[in-house]
C-alpha cells in the first residue's frame, strides 16, 4: 500500500484535529429547551422581523435574469440605523423605506450570503414598510430558482421551478432567511400568457401585460417560513379532485397528466387521514403536486405547491413496474406529512431538522400500513434503520438535535441519521407510550404550536401531557448523543429455571487503531422473550439487569419485532439456542438477527465465519427483507474485494447462496406486483453483478429482444435487465442504451437507459460517459449520479476522481456548492486506500466551508472502516469459505 507523502499526513492529522474538536462542540450541545424566539439559533439580528411580504417576480426565461420589487412589512422591536437580511447573488437597485422617506445604502456578503441596508437616521421602533428593487438570477443548477430544459414530441422546452430547503429563498429576493422568521408572502409573477403559473397559494387574479405577457396574483399565504416558498412556471397542465373542500392538484408538463392520476388519487386518501390523525385539518385551500422533469432529485414539502422529480411522482403503466407504486406512495405520503410537521409547525432552527425529517419518514410509513397493508412497509423498510445505525456506529455520527453554525452546515442534516434514526426513534417512543396516547400527544403539539415554532422539548412536553409515562429523559438519551446503544444478552441456569442477564455498552464501528470513543447511558425500552412468543413485562433498561426467562435452555429473543433502536449480541449459549430456533421465529425477528450479526462483524465483536454460518440456516423461500439484506452484505463484499485476491472466492461463493433462491422464483416468477417479484428483479442485478454466467447470458437475450419488441420484457424485470447488459455492454450495446435514452421523454426510462450505459464495466465506455457529462446532453440532475455510476457500478473509481479533478472547475460551476460540498467526498468513498483518503484530505475546495469540511471528515471515517473491514474480514470469509466448500 502506498503511503502519502510527510506533508500530506501531517494536512491530515490537522483536518482530524479539526474535525474532532467540531465533533466534541456537537456532541456537547446542551439540553434542548422550549421554543422562544429570542433564543433561537441563527445568524441574522432579532431586532427587526418581517410581517408580511409582497413581491412582484418578472423571470425571463431566456436571460436567466430575475428582476423584481418587494414591499415587506416589517416590525422593527428596537430602534435601529442597520437592517441585515439574506441575499445572494443579488444586485440591489433601490432600497428604501416608508415611501422613501429615506434611502438605504446596500452593502453585501458573501460569504455571509447577507445584505445590510444602512439609513441615514435610525428606524423607530414599530411597523415600518421596506421596499427593495432588485435583480437576482435563475440558476442553471437545481437551488433557488431554477430553470429546466426538458424534452418532449415537438422538441426541447423549458421550465423554471424552485427549491429553498434549506436557505435558498434568499437567491430568489431579500428576505429573512431562517425558520423562525416566519412571514406571509403575497405573491406575483409577469410571465409569457401561454404559460401555467403555479404557487404556494390560488390565484386571485390574472390580468394581460405588455407584449404577450400576462400578471399572475396569487392570494397572500398564512404565516410560514421563507424556505417554504414556491414557484412553477411553464407548458403546463393540471388535474385536481375535491377533498373535503380542499382542491388538490398534480400539475405536470403537458401531456403527462393522466400519469398522475395515482398520485392525486393517493393524495385525496391522505389528505383526510392526517386531517384526523393530526386533529388539525389542513388550514390552505389547495394543495398541489408538481412534477418537474429535472432540477432536483427528490421532493420538496412548499407548503401548498410540493415539487417533486418527475420520476417521484408520475405512474406510467408502460414504463413502470407496478411496484413501482409503493415508492410513488411514500414519496407523496412523506411530503404531505410535512404540510404539519415542518409547514403548520416549524422547527425553529436546523438543530432539529430531525423534527421535520424523522417525523414525516416516520408517518409515511404509518400512511402505507394504513392504505396497503400487504406491503409490509416496516418490515420491508428495515434497510432504512440499518443505514443509519451503520452512520451513527462510527465516530463522526451526530446526535440526531445538533448545532448547526450556518446554511452551509445545514445541508449536512439532510442525512440518514435525521431522517432514518429519527423515524426509528420516534416509531420505538410510540410503541412504548402507546398508539393512542402518542396520537393525543402529536395533536395537542400541532393545536399549541400552530403557524409557529417549535423546539423537541415542546414535543416531549406534549407527549408526557397525554401518554401518562415520563418520556423526556428516554427520548433525550437517543436525541442528545450520538451513537447505537448494544444490548449485551446471556442466559443462565438456575436448575431448571432460566435467567435473562441484559446490560447496555456502546456499539461502534471504527478501524482497530482508532481511539476509543466516549461511553453513552441509554434508557432503553427493551422487548425480550421467548423467539416464538410474546415478550416479558416491559423492560427499560438503565444500565444492567437481569428476569426471569422461561426454562432452561429456552431461546431468548430480544428486540422482539425489532422496534428498538439498538444491537444485541447474544452469550454463546442464547445464541446456539436462538439459531436452532431460527426458521420458527417470526420474519422480523429472523430478520433481526440476520442483520446483527453482520453488524456485529463490522464492529469487530464477531468473526466472519459466524455470519457465513448463519445463512445455512436460512430457507431459499424465506421473505424478500430477509433476503434483501443478505443481498447487500455480498454487495459490501464484493465492492470491497474488488482488485484484491479473495473476489473469486467471495462471488463463487455469494452465487451459490443466491442462485437457489432465484431458481426457487424463476424468470417468470418475476413479473407481479408482490415481495417476490421485487426479490427476483434484485437477485437478478446482484447475480450480475456476481458474473453469474447464466443469469448474464440470459439478461442479455431478454435485453435484446426487448429492443425488437418492448412488449416482450415486463416492466418489473427492465431495470434489472438493463443493469445487466449495462455492465456487460460492448460499443452496440451502449450505443443502444443512449440511443434509447434520448429517444425517451420519460424521465424514468431514461434514467434507467443513462444510468446503464454509465455502469459499463469496458473502460473506454467509460471515459465516453464522463465525456458526456459535460455536454448540455445530459439533464444537470443527473450528471453527479452518472459519474457515481462509473465510479461504483461501473469500477472505475479513478477514473472518476481524476475525472472529477481535471474538470471540477467546470462542474462546479454547473451543478452548484453541493458538487463540491457533498459529490466529492461522497464519491471518494469508492476508494479503500490510505493515500486515496489523503487525496481527499488535501482537495482545498471541498473544506472551504464548515458543511464541506463535516462532509470530508465522514467520507475519510468511511474510508477508513472500508480498509479496516477488508483487510480483516475478507481473509477470514476466504478461508472460511475455501474449508466449507458450500
Amino acid at each position: 500500500m502506498n503511503k502519502p507523502a510527510t506533508h500530506v499526513r501531517i494536512a491530515l492529522r490537522r483536518l482530524a484535529t479539526a474535525i474532532g474538536l467540531l465533533l466534541a462542540t456537537a456532541a456537547g450541545a446542551q439540553a434542548e429547551q422550549t421554543f422562544s424566539f429570542d433564543s433561537t439559533s441563527g445568524k441574522l439580528p432579532k431586532t427587526v422581523i418581517p410581517l408580511s411580504y409582497a413581491i412582484e417576480l418578472t423571470p425571463d426565461l431566456t436571460s436567466l435574469a430575475l428582476p423584481g420589487v418587494e414591499t415587506i412589512d416589517i416590525e422593527v422591536r428596537e430602534a435601529t440605523a442597520q437592517l441585515t437580511l439574506n441575499a445572494i447573488n443579488t444586485v440591489f437597485a433601490e432600497a428604501t423605506i416608508d415611501d422613501g422617506a429615506q434611502r438605504a445604502e446596500v452593502v453585501t456578503d458573501a460569504a455571509a450570503q447577507t445584505a445590510t441596508l444602512t439609513f441615514a437616521k435610525p428606524v423607530a421602533g414599530g411597523r415600518h414598510k421596506l421596499r427593495i428593487a432588485f435583480t437576482a438570477q435563475i440558476n442553471k443548477f437545481g437551488t433557488g430558482l431554477f430553470v429546466v430544459d426538458y424534452p418532449t414530441p415537438t422538441g426541447i422546452k423549458r421550465l423554471i421551478s424552485s427549491k429553498l430547503e434549506p436557505a435558498d429563498a434568499r437567491r430568489i429576493f431579500p428576505c429573512w432567511d431562517e425558520p423562525s422568521f416566519k412571514a406571509s408572502f403575497a405573491l406575483t409573477v409577469v410571465i409569457p400568457r401561454n404559460l401555467l403559473a403555479v404557487g404556494n397559494m390560488p390565484i386571485a387574479s390574472e390580468a394581460p401585460a405588455a407584449g404577450d405577457l400576462k400578471k399572475v396574483t396569487f392570494a397572500p399565504t398564512p404565516k410560514m417560513s421563507s424556505y417554504l416558498f414556491v414557484l412553477t412556471v411553464g407548458e403546463l397542465e393540471r388535474i385536481t379532485a375535491d377533498a373535503g373542500g380542499v382542491t388538490v392538484g398534480v400539475v405536470t408538463t403537458e401531456g403527462k397528466s393522466g400519469q398522475g392520476r395515482f398520485a392525486l388519487d393517493s393524495a385525496v386518501k391522505l389528505l383526510a387521514y392526517y386531517n384526523d390523525y393530526f386533529g388539525v385539518k389542513y388550514p390552505l385551500p389547495k394543495l398541489d403536486l408538481i412534477a418537474v422533469p429535472g432540477g432536483f432529485g427528490g421532493a420538496m414539502e412548499n407548503w401548498g405547491g410540493i415539487t417533486f422529480f418527475e420520476s417521484r411522482l408520475l405512474f406510467d403503466p408502460a414504463t413502470n413496474a407496478e411496484t413501482a407504486r409503493r415508492g410513488i406512495f411514500a414519496i407523496i405520503a412523506h411530503e404531505m406529512a410535512h404540510m404539519w410537521f415542518g409547514d403548520l409547525v416549524t422547527m425553529a432552527w436546523w438543530d432539529n431538522l430531525w423534527l421535520n425529517e424523522g417525523f414525516a419518514s416516520w408517518m409515511a410509513t404509518k400512511a402505507s400500513e394504513q392504505f396497503y397493508p400487504q406491503w409490509q412497509s416496516w418490515l420491508n423498510g428495515t434497510s432504512a434503520k440499518q443505514f443509519a445505525m451503520a452512520l451513527d456506529a462510527r465516530r463522526t455520527s451526530h446526535p440526531v438535535q445538533q448545532p448547526i453554525a450556518d446554511h452551509s452546515e445545514a445541508v449536512t442534516a439532510f442525512d440518514a441519521i435525521t431522517y432514518n434514526k429519527g423515524q426509528a426513534l420516534i416509531r420505538m417512543l410510540e410503541n412504548y407510550l402507546g398508539e393512542q396516547a402518542f396520537r393525543d400527544g402529536i395533536r395537542k403539539y400541532m393545536a399549541a404550536h400552530a403557524y409557529s415554532n417549535s423546539t423537541t422539548a415542546d414535543l416531549w412536553q406534549a407527549l408526557e401531557a397525554s401518554g401518562g409515562k415520563a418520556i423526556t429523559g428516554i427520548a433525550a438519551s437517543f436525541t442528545e448523543q450520538d451513537g447505537v446503544p448494544l444490548v449485551v444478552a446471556e442466559t443462565a441456569c438456575d436448575g431448571t429455571a432460566q435467567r435473562l442477564m441484559l446490560r447496555q455498552d456502546r456499539f461502534v464501528v471504527a478501524p482497530a487503531n482508532d481511539p476509543p470513543l466516549p461511553a453513552h447511558d441509554w434508557q432503553i425500552p427493551v422487548a425480550a422473550g421467548p423467539a416464538q412468543g410474546k415478550p416479558f413485562d416491559e423492560i427499560l433498561l438503565k444500565g444492567s439487569t437481569d428476569i426471569p426467562a422461561g426454562a432452561c435452555g429456552d431461546a431468548i429473543k430480544v428486540n422482539l419485532g425489532d422496534v428498538g433502536y439498538y444491537r444485541v449480541e447474544y452469550g454463546p449459549k442464547n445464541r446456539a439456542a436462538l439459531l436452532n430456533a431460527f426458521p420458527q421465529m417470526q420474519v422480523v425477528d429472523r430478520l433481526n438477527v440476520v442483520t446483527d450479526s453482520w453488524a456485529l462483524v463490522q464492529a469487530g465483536r464477531a468473526e466472519a465465519p459466524s455470519y457465513l454460518a448463519l445463512l445455512d440456516a436460512l430457507d431459499t423461500g424465506d421473505h424478500r427483507a430477509v433476503w434483501g439484506q443478505v443481498i447487500s452484505t455480498f454487495a459490501a463484499l464484493n465492492r470491497l474485494s474488488r482488485d484484491r485476491s479473495e473476489r473469486g472466492v467471495i462471488q463463487a461463493y455469494a452465487r451459490a447462496k443466491l442462485r437457489p433462491v432465484f431458481d426457487r422464483i424463476g424468470w417468470d416468477g418475476t413479473s407481479g406486483d408482490d415481495d417476490t417479484s421485487l426479490l427476483g428483479a434484485s437477485l437478478i442485478s446482484t447475480l450480475g453483478d456476481l458474473g453469474d454466467a447464466a443469469i448474464v447470458a440470459e439478461a442479455k437475450r431478454r435485453f435484446a429482444a426487448f429492443l425488437d419488441d418492448p412488449k416482450s420484457l415486463p416492466t418489473t424485470l427492465r431495470d434489472a435487465v438493463t443493469h445487466v447488459a449495462g455492465i456487460t455492454a460492448d460499443r452496440a450495446t451502449y450505443d443502444k442504451l443512449l440511443a434509447l435514452a434520448r429517444n425517451s421523454t420519460a424521465t424514468n426510462e431514461r434514467l434507467r437507459y443513462y444510468f446503464a450505459a454509465a455502469s459499463a464495466r469496458d473502460t473506454e465506455l467509460a471515459r465516453a460517459t464522463l465525456a458526456l457529462t459535460l455536454t448540455s446532453e445530459l439533464p444537470d440532475t443527473i450528471v453527479t449520479g452518472m459519474i457515481n455510476a462509473v465510479a461504483s457500478a461501473g469500477e472505475h473509481p479513478q477514473l472518476a476522481w481524476d475525472f472529477v479533478q481535471a474538470n471540477f472547475d467546470t462542474l462546479l460551476a454547473r451543478q452548484g456548492p453541493s458538487f463540491r460540498d457533498q459529490f466529492v467526498p461522497n464519491v471518494m468513498t469508492n476508494f479503500t486506500d490510505q493515500a486515496h483518503a489523503a487525496e481527499l484530505a488535501a482537495f482545498a475546495p471541498s473544506q472551504s466551508t464548515r458543511g464541506g469540511r463535516v462532509m470530508v471528515a465522514r467520507s475519510l471515517q468511511a474510508i477508513a472502516i472500508s480498509a479496516d473491514l477488508a483487510a480483516r474480514v475478507l481473509p477470514a470469509a476466504d478461508g472460511w469459505i475455501r474449508a466449507h466448500k458450500p
